[in-house]
């Protein structure tokens, strides 16, 4: 049986997330080619609370661990351009997957397209127009450098042929829609979980806060802090503390009202946003399980590379103004209906896998 040696380069959390549909689907495949992937774990992430739990958690394949850790964009990116260098040329794949939007991401793109190797991009296509982001220039880098560009939607297809980019591009819908729906937990259980952060069902908001623009900017920063503590003197909030941020709070004190926990589980985190009254976060993952899951989402930014999710107002973006995140937060909106099948049917993992066994026989 023929096959094709896939390496695939991950990093942080949410690509963890995304990697554990597709590398089942691709185990999971029968026929030919066989698609047979290695994983490789950066370290960008390294934190057991946001890297080794979520393996256990996730069932994920035992990754080969590259150690990179944390430092400066240049750094941290130079040394993992490094060791994936010497990695690719030692395994010598037919193809490197990379996920999002990460230092790992672009350093994976990198590496493998100078060595030659064809590169899959899952998550392709998604731009918030904002070149001052990290995450940006490294999705359009890596969408440039991809020879497969696996997009979640038909608008992310649309910004890459604004581009130019057309050759090679599948709309295959999200993969982490995929995973909420294998990993969600039943109605008891989310109960019981809601009921160990001492909050109630419906009676509580969510609040994320992990990207560099919001945490590494003391105003933004505490202005977003500053509406939480108004928004928990109404409604409590449960606010699952992300390594980052908790760096750049040292000993700041919070208000009443706002449960603060060291981070989370995945299903955890999902029965957390199944039961919140609203969640409040510049996660793109949340913003996307949020509107999956029916739950009002204040997203905490400028814009969004998640679009579809502002439709019928179930996304509001209020940057870090805290008079537009409480009046957000405080809308009477309540539960939301089942949103439009935008990000495809759950089943986007099957359809990569297909893609990548297609192009891999037609080589």
């Amino acid at each position: 049986m023929s096959e094709l040696r896939i390496l695939t380069v991950v990093g942080a959390r949410p690509e963890f997330i995304k990697l554990a549909p597709l590398s089942r689907a691709l185990a999971d495949r029968h026929g030919e080619p066989r698609l047979a992937e290695t994983v490789v774990h950066t370290g960008q992430h390294y934190d057991a609370d946001m890297s080794a739990a979520f393996f256990a958690e996730l069932g994920l394949p035992e990754p080969i661990h590259l150690g990179v850790g944390s430092g400066s964009q240049g750094a941290q990116t130079g040394r993992m351009l490094e060791l994936l260098d010497a990695l690719i040329a030692a395994h010598r794949p037919g193809l490197v997957i990379v996920y999002g939007d990460t230092n790992s991401t672009l350093a994976g793109a990198l590496a493998a397209a100078k060595l030659g190797v064809p590169v899959a991009h899952v998550e392709a296509g998604l731009r918030s127009w904002n070149p001052a982001m990290p995450e940006e220039i490294n999705r359009r880098l890596t969408d440039h450098l991809a020879s497969l560009l696996l997009c979640p939607s038909a608008h992310s297809a649309g910004n890459l042929a604004a581009e130019g980019i057309s050759r090679g591009v599948h709309i295959t819908g999200d993969v982490n829609l995929d995973a909420l729906l294998r990993f969600l937990p039943g109605e008891s259980e989310q109960e019981r979980e809601v009921a160990g952060f001492g909050v109630e069902p419906g009676g509580y908001a969510l609040a994320t806060v992990h990207r560099a623009e919001n945490t590494d900017d003391a105003q933004r920063l505490q202005a977003i802090l500053a509406a939480l503590g108004r928004v928990a003197a109404e409604l409590p909030v449960v606010f699952p503390v992300h390594p980052r941020t908790r760096d750049r709070l040292g000993g700041t004190g919070l208000a009443g009202g706002i449960v603060t926990v060291p981070p989370i589980g995945y299903r955890r985190l999902l029965c957390l946003e199944a039961r919140a009254r609203v969640g409040l976060t510049d996660s793109g993952g949340v913003q996307k399980e949020l509107f999956w899951l029916g739950t009002p989402c204040v997203t905490l930014r400028r814009e969004t590379e998640w679009v579809e999710t502002l439709d019928g107002g179930r996304n509001v973006l209020v940057d870090a103004d805290p008079e537009a995140i409480v009046a957000a937060a405080l809308r009477p909106i309540g539960r939301l209906d089942s949103p439009p099948p935008v990000y495809g049917d759950g089943r986007a993992a099957a359809a990569i896998a297909g893609t990548l066994a297609a192009w891999a026989g037609s080589l």
